[in-house]
């Protein structure tokens, strides 16, 4: 096996290690289950394991988006939120909530998905010179967007007190509604965005070293580019619209994984998937557990939990930078 290639041995120690959490966290939450109550559980099977599959689904999603923005932008501080995805599917939430859409089946979640892609399809618009996308320009935009639609539910929270709790723990991220139809939405579009990522992995890294380089290199930078930027903004708006904007998961896992692994996104990006999703899952466990019956917002959890670890790879490693 090449040492450009993800290890074998690792890959197969995270899925087991992925493993063993889901079945742990499967046991734990407000109501805790015994391995013989698990299989009579209604419980269980239409909440508890569908959660856990989602919270899964959706630390693998923004990984993976995070360690490919992250070499797209050739930065190692961008995150999936970048481009306003999680501002636009926040937007897009909370009129659905103040609308009264939440007792309707993908009501909210329909709206932010909506807001979301328009979002990006704005934001490129922008950004896009001819059939070339400036990318300091979309950066921009993404963060100057960002904060006027942050302002935006603000306004729309102070004026709407009586449903102020209810966006801002939507805003905050949660898995407390995931069900299966959720899985079944978010699964097949996680799959395929995950696959296109990894194909392009060796594009990835040329990318690093700059257009020209990669273009020197027979590398199409501006199709490459479209064409992961268009999967992995589907990927985090499926995700977003299911649970709700989940902080910092796509900054610090894959950075920390190229702290660790190396550059190489045909490493980074296989391992930042499986640990992206074992994040997610112990932080969401912490949400339920913590506090019980109640439940934290899990996106609290993956801040309180992350910014910490980051920090200490960062100062490990600061010789590097």
């Amino acid at each position: 096996m090449k040492k450009n290639h993800a290890n074998p041995w690792v890959i197969v120690g995270l899925s087991l290690l992925l493993v063993v959490a889901m079945a742990g966290s499967c046991l734990l939450g407000a109501v805790d289950f015994s391995l013989q109550e698990i299989w009579h559980s209604p419980i269980f099977w239409r909440m508890r394991l569908p959660r856990v599959v989602m919270s899964v689904l959706v630390g693998a999603v923004l990984s993976v988006c995070g360690a490919a923005y992250q070499s797209i932008f050739r930065n190692p501080l961008t995150d999936p939120y970048v481009l306003g995805v999680s501002s636009g599917a926040s937007l897009g939430a909370a009129v659905a909530i103040l609308l009264g859409l939440e007792a309707f089946l993908w009501g909210v979640g329909g709206m932010a998905l909506a807001a979301a892609l328009l979002t990006v399809v704005f934001i490129y618009r922008i950004s896009s010179i001819g059939n070339r996308m400036h990318t300091t320009t979309l950066l921009l935009t993404g963060v100057c967007l960002t904060l006027l639609i942050s302002a935006l539910i603000s306004f729309l929270m102070v004026m709407n007190q009586e449903k102020m709790d209810t966006i801002i723990f939507w805003t905050m991220g949660s898995f407390g509604s995931a069900s299966w139809t959720d899985v079944a939405v978010l699964a097949p579009v996680a799959v395929l965005g995950i696959g296109v990522v990894l194909w392009y992995g060796r594009d990835l890294n040329l990318l690093l070293a700059g257009s020209e380089a990669a273009r020197s290199m027979g590398v199409e930078v501006e199709k490459v580019k479209r064409v992961l930027l268009l999967f992995t903004t589907l990927m985090v708006a499926f995700a977003v619209s299911s649970c709700g904007v989940i902080g910092f998961v796509g900054l610090i896992v894959p950075h920390a994984v190229r702290l660790l692994a190396g550059p190489d996104n045909r490493k980074v990006v296989p391992y930042a998937m499986l640990c992206g999703a074992l994040f997610v899952l112990v932080c969401d466990t912490l949400a339920r557990y913590m506090l019980r019956p109640s439940e934290l917002p899990v996106g609290s959890i993956t801040s309180i939990v992350g910014a910490p670890l980051f920090i200490y790879l960062l100062y490990k490693n600061k010789k590097g930078y």
